[in-house]
């Protein structure tokens, strides 16, 4: 096995300290009055042996890990896995590693992802919160770890967030069913109390008000959100109940997944027959046939106020900034599924 290579090994073939070499390989040769020469000599020898920093030695020395603890509602979800491909590209550039890890929105699991962080001395913590969960986060911020919250928050917590704006998303969602001579328009949704959630149901509420239809909503138990099946169920018979619907918007991308099958079961036609809108987009939505209309989250721009905002937090540790909250605008792609050309529902 070959041996690895030291700070102290540098030193001893250079012939000058342990100290000086770190304060080189940290870019503290000009700080430190270290000739270039000597600067030049030593960066050589290292990169000739391929020299690697060892981090847990870093860490210990300077009380950093490098290293960001993020905890997300499911890895698989491709919002979630295409956040977390961004967040530790950019983590990367200011090295820092990613550690992440599915919480299946579940406050248990969460719970214990949080204290194998803290055995793992992450430096911050990157979150989509589960419910129930508020304690765990006040401690984490009162024992002086930055916490940034994504996707959803707690408002009775003074975080950072980074959201989008789901009312305004839902919103503009029924605006275009409208557009389009939909009246009778349902929304499936969660049982649940999240920010993300209560505001989508808000904003499409807002919407068929305004224009004095009466809302059609279906709650899925916040306990089956994991079991696909039931969900599929559940909209078969919300879209069964009631037959004169000419729209459904679903407020995730797997609730929209799961609509489509009990659609499909039903030999309803998309759009003829049901128009439909998703939250969240993804990769799989412009395959389908016909290709189905969704409200885009901004990942990149997502990714990007996630990590400036970690790294002020960062900055000012273990002193919390103030709170804020960055709330990024929904885009509503277009396709097949949202426009009717015909009117003739078959249940």
């Amino acid at each position: 096995m070959k041996k690895k290579i030291s700070i102290h090994d540098i030193a001893k073939e250079m012939k000058v300290s342990s100290a000086t070499v770190s304060y080189v390989l940290n870019g503290k040769a000009a700080e430190k009055r270290i000739s270039k020469e000597m600067e030049r000599k030593i960066l050589d020898y290292a990169r000739k042996l391929s020299y690697r920093p060892n981090r847990i030695a870093k860490s210990l020395r300077t009380g950093k890990s490098r290293i960001i603890g993020m905890l997300v509602e499911g890895i698989s979800d491709p919002f979630f896995a295409s956040i977390a491909r961004i967040v530790e590209k950019l983590a990367g550039e200011q090295d820092y590693r990613i550690f992440y890890a599915s919480t299946e929105n579940d406050a248990t699991i969460a719970r214990n992802l949080i204290r194998a962080f803290r055995d793992a001395q992450v430096d911050g913590y990157i979150i989509a919160p589960p419910p129930g969960i508020e304690e765990d986060i006040k401690e984490l911020m009162e024992d002086g770890f930055p916490v940034i919250l994504f996707d959803r928050y707690f408002p009775g917590l003074s975080t950072c967030n980074v959201v989008v704006d789901n009312y305004d998303g839902a919103w503009q969602a029924i605006q275009h069913f409208l557009e389009h001579g939909c009246r009778e328009i349902g929304f499936v949704t969660l049982s649940s109390a999240q920010t993300q959630m209560r505001d989508r149901l808000n904003g499409y509420t807002s919407a068929m008000q305004e224009r004095d239809l009466t809302p059609c909503v279906l709650k899925v138990p916040f306990e089956e959100r994991t079991t696909p099946g039931k969900i599929t169920d559940n909209i078969r018979r919300f879209l069964i109940d009631n037959p004169r619907l000419e729209a459904v918007l679903f407020a995730t991308n797997y609730l929209a997944t799961a609509g489509l099958e009990a659609i499909n079961s039903l030999q309803l036609k998309i759009p003829d027959n049901l128009a439909v809108i998703g939250f969240d987009d993804n990769t799989h939505f412009s395959l389908f046939t016909p290709a189905i209309t969704a409200l885009a989250q901004p990942v990149t721009e997502i990714s990007e106020q996630v990590i400036r905002q970690l790294m002020a937090c960062m900055a000012t540790a273990p002193e919390p900034p103030p709170r804020s909250t960055v709330v990024l605008p929904t885009t509503l792609i277009i396709r097949e599924s949202s426009i009717q050309h015909v009117k003739n529902n078959v249940l």
